[in-house]
């Protein structure tokens, strides 16, 4: 029996469910799901084993044009996946009724890599309408499969599974079978804090934060964390901590519940905000929370 093997990424504008199709396909949550636009920073594996098949899942920021240095090294992310995967999945939805997004379309379309469209969020439109999207993106990338899917309500993800396996190249499988991310604990500690300060937090603020782990303590039946949450501004402190502490009691509680339902086991979460004033510009900052820089 041949064996199928391969990395692919996932590309696509923000707000179009990358991080729920990202976790539909895994079948755990590895990818912050908000409403908010660049809720991806990093590139998130996500490993998927079967019995003749590793598929090697890579969600990647949203395509954006960068306002600081943080977006330029998120858009970093996207240029590698351009060239480093054997697969690509372009996800759009059906809010997107034009093919022509701008340089990164026709940086697919030229990479040379295999490509599936995907299409997104079909439980919010109608066949007529779905119909024509579709036509729409089978005329941007001829002889690439046009898959109508809802991550949401795991509506044609077999279908895009075997569409995906179709097109993955023969090979020995690149990580232990038991393997399901590239990442470490802490990472996920630090997503599950952000994640609820994208959802509590308006306007700017939450783009304007960063989780540092600072400690993580695993001990047999129990996770001892410690958190700091850094922003860019003075006046960002206060808001994040909000009146007598609390906003950052919510933010901590409702992460800690998060972090024992994903690392099974009970959590001890402290969680502190520091100002590191204007840190999305600032290199040796960006170095430290783990952005890989391109110069």
């Amino acid at each position: 029996m041949s064996h199928k093997s391969g990395f692919v990424n996932i590309l696509g504008n923000p707000n179009v469910g990358k991080s729920t199709m990202m976790n539909a396909l895994v079948g755990e949550k590895l990818s912050i799901v908000t409403s908010k636009a660049q809720t991806t920073r990093h590139r998130i594996m996500g490993i998927v084993n079967g019995d003749d098949f590793q598929i090697v899942y890579s969600d990647t920021p949203g395509i954006l044009k960068p306002s600081y240095r943080l977006q330029e090294t998120m858009m970093d992310s996207v240029n590698i996946a351009l060239t480093d995967a054997d697969l690509i999945i372009y996800v759009t939805d059906v809010t997107e009724k034009s093919a022509h997004q701008g340089e990164y379309i026709e940086k697919i379309g030229q990479s040379g890599i295999p490509v599936v469209i995907v299409i997104n969020k079909v439980d919010l439109s109608n066949q007529e309408e779905l119909e024509k999207i579709v036509e729409i993106w089978h005329s941007a990338f001829p002889g690439s499969p046009v898959i109508p899917v809802s991550a949401l309500r795991n509506f044609n993800l077999d279908i895009l599974l075997n569409s995906i396996l179709a097109k993955l190249p023969e090979g020995e499988a690149f990580f232990p079978k038991d393997q399901l991310t590239d990442k470490i604990d802490r990472f996920f500690a630090s997503e599950i804090i952000r994640e609820k300060i994208l959802k509590y937090y308006k306007k700017e603020i939450p783009y304007s934060v960063e989780i540092e782990i600072e400690s993580f303590i695993e001990e047999e039946n129990i996770n001892r964390i410690r958190a700091v949450i850094h922003v860019a501004r003075d006046s960002q402190k206060g808001i994040i901590i909000g009146h007598k502490g609390s906003m950052l009691k919510r933010v901590g509680t409702e992460a800690r519940h998060d972090m024992e339902d994903f690392f099974r086991k009970k959590v001890f979460l402290e969680v502190y905000v520091k100002v590191s004033k204007d840190w999305r510009d600032k290199p040796a900052m960006l170095k430290k929370f783990g952005y890989q820089q391109n110069n």
